[in-house]
């Protein structure tokens, strides 16, 4: 079997982050959750409140012989407004932030390199927080492949960049 990979990224809302990156050949699994914050399993209910210092994440695995981390990193900038501060679209608050968690070294100096490329394509500074990855927590159930499951796709939208 396969040896597969995980990343994660914050980009506001996290229903349409996944229905994307469920799309990307390569892409196993893809799991909505909360990463970044202090509670331990904390609730939609509870990170809504922004006291709990979560984002809105996705868990991606990955098969790195068919996508690679600089590919899913580009799709996470395509996907969201990586200028806006706590904000993507109609949601506002910390969980909505532009966020990269890594999960390797190598990772990291990927997503680095990479946000400083995909600036170019941006009027104003990108504000992503790029930090190594911690203890991710899935989102109840109701939330996985929510518009799978309700037939809408939301906000999120890939706008090619560089292509």
């Amino acid at each position: 079997m396969a040896k597969t990979m995980k990343a994660t990224f914050g980009a506001g809302c996290f229903w349409g982050v996944e229905h994307i990156f469920r799309s990307v050949p390569g892409v196993i699994s893809v799991t909505s959750g909360y990463e970044g914050g202090t509670l331990d399993s904390p609730s939609y209910r509870d990170v809504c409140t922004g006291a709990t210092g979560h984002a809105e994440v996705v868990e991606i695995e990955f098969d790195p012989a068919q996508v690679t981390y600089s590919e899913l990193v580009h799709v996470f900038w395509e996907l969201h407004d990586p200028t806006t501060l706590n904000r993507q679209g109609p949601d506002h608050g910390t969980q909505y932030r532009s966020a990269i968690f890594f999960h390797s070294p190598e990772q990291k100096a990927d997503a680095e390199k990479s946000k400083e490329w995909a600036q170019q394509f941006f009027s104003r500074p990108i504000v992503t927080e790029i930090t190594e990855s911690g203890t991710f927590y899935a989102a109840e159930e109701y939330h996985q492949r929510y518009f799978e499951r309700h037939g809408n796709h939301g906000c999120h939208i890939r706008r090619p960049l560089g292509r």
